[in-house]
């Protein structure tokens, strides 16, 4: 039975097949480790096997996480990310705990986090979360609505706006895989052009990394081949 740094070091090697392959620095791309329905065990297995950066869905369960882990372990540089939907009922909880947030899609949530954003705590880093392909049961701001949203974001205090995460539906094949991830690439280039230095395009997950990676995401997000299959929530 493989462990969870048995599986990180897998995650590592295919990242750098990858970047191989793609002719870029195996440094241009991170991990970020999904942890949603897995315990603070299986965290700190990983924190143990220098995974530093993790991401949750669920907020109420990634706080109760987090606060665990900050416990236990109070020294460790960990990042924790929001992937989720974000509902204005949460928004105060996600401006305390987190350190990013890659799921934000409208105006009014960034306005929330920015208000809700403790003093003493560094800026919150934002992604916005764009429906690059139109996906009908995905969240995020249309690619026609993404620049306004944007420069909005931009523009307010105790955010850092850093870049873009899409989850497109699922694409049979590499190629097909790439083409949708190119369309990305191509809103995250067309910002960086208005002036904006985004830094992250997140994209691509266990089934398309290598298509993710060779469209030029710099951070993936991985969690079944890492943690394994998720038990089922209740």
């Amino acid at each position: 039975m493989t462990t969870i740094e048995d599986n990180l070091q897998q995650v590592h090697r295919q990242m750098a097949d990858a970047c191989a392959q793609a002719g870029r620095d195996v440094n241009a791309v991170t991990l970020l480790a999904v942890s949603k329905t897995f315990g603070p065990d299986a965290v700190a297995q990983a924190l143990a096997a220098g995974q530093h950066a993790f991401g949750e869905n669920y907020i109420q369960e990634g706080v109760e996480k987090i606060q665990t882990l900050r416990a236990l372990h109070p020294g460790a540089a960990l990042e924790w990310h929001c992937i989720g939907p974000v509902q204005s009922n949460k928004t105060r909880l996600v401006a305390a705990h987190f350190d990013w947030v890659q799921s934000v899609d409208r105006l009014k949530i960034a306005q929330r986090l920015s208000e809700q954003r403790p003093p003493e705590l560094p800026p919150l880093q934002v992604c916005l979360q764009v429906n690059v392909d139109g996906g009908p049961t995905k969240s995020g701001v249309t690619p026609a609505e993404l620049p306004a949203l944007a420069e909005a974001v931009a523009q307010l205090p105790r955010l850092t706006l850093r870049g873009l995460m899409c989850i497109p539906e699922p694409a049979d094949g590499f190629e097909a895989q790439r083409a949708v991830f190119a369309q990305a690439k191509d809103l995250f280039d067309r910002l960086n052009a208005q002036g904006l230095g985004l830094d992250t395009l997140s994209m691509g997950m266990t089934d398309d990394l290598d298509a993710a990676v060779a469209s030029g995401s710099t951070m993936v997000r991985v969690g079944r081949a890492i943690f394994g299959s998720r038990a089922a929530r209740a």
